[in-house]
């Protein structure tokens, strides 16, 4: 009997016409079509405050934070598009990833990552394509139990490399991204067959 993979799929950016909610696009669509069912979260309209543990203390987790921290808790692996803010990763990104970092009385240490697979991706005008920040966010990840796939797609001069259906201008790239989709997928599903 098939298992149901659940991915979750998240870009580290607010604006609409994001290349990193553009890429996240064609990876979503490749999981999809490779059998798992896909949440996207729109971190924007989350709207969560700061991560402060003062402000926990004070008000408690927000709700926007606990419901992130459920879908990933409910979630087998994550797809991540990370925009490459001063070679690192976006402070949306990072205070989503404190947020559901946070454990609740009773709660296993970092349940919403650890053991969860995770495929990074990131696109950027700059020649790199945002490789800095993947390296940021791959250390983070690893650090809180996340299996984090070796293979990741940087889309370099990204304001140049989309077609207008959304496609990638490279057909190598192209497929990069629906590997990594499908590696993604395949691993995740290896995983909870043992």
């Amino acid at each position: 009997m098939a298992h149901t993979i659940n991915i979750v799929a998240l870009a580290g950016s607010t604006r609409p016409q994001s290349y990193n909610r553009k890429v996240l696009a064609l990876a979503i669509q490749a999981a999809q079509q490779a059998g798992a069912q896909v949440t996207t979260i729109d971190l924007a309209r989350l709207t969560l405050p700061l991560f402060d543990e003062q402000f926990e203390a004070e008000q408690g987790t927000p709700e926007n934070a606990r419901q992130l921290k459920q879908l990933m808790i409910a979630a087998d692996g994550l797809l991540l598009a990370s925009p490459e803010y001063n070679s690192s990763i976006t402070p949306l990104l990072k205070n989503a990833i404190d947020w559901a970092s946070r454990p609740a009385p009773g709660e296993p240490s970092l349940v919403a990552f650890k053991g969860k697979v995770a495929g990074l991706l990131a696109a950027s005008p700059g020649a790199l394509g945002g490789l800095r920040g993947l390296v940021h966010l791959r250390s983070i990840l690893g650090n809180i139990g996340v299996i984090v796939l070796p293979d990741q797609v940087a889309i370099p001069k990204a304001m140049e490399a989309f077609q207008p259906d959304g496609s990638l201008v490279d057909s190598k790239l192209q497929a990069a991204v629906k590997n990594l989709a499908e590696n993604l997928v395949q691993l995740v599903r290896k995983i909870k067959a043992t």
